[in-house]
């Protein structure tokens, strides 16, 4: 694997992980908003 292609593959990998990562924040957040809207109920 030459080192423009593993430049290409760790620019990939980070990218996927930044998006996993925001979405696990999102989720966490909307299961907090969920279970603070429930307990006033």
């Amino acid at each position: 694997m030459t080192p423009e292609e593993q430049t290409e593959l760790r620019r990939r990998q980070k990218s996927r992980n930044l998006a996993l990562g925001g979405l696990l924040v999102f989720l966490a957040i909307l299961f907090y908003a969920i279970t603070i809207v429930r307990m006033g109920d």
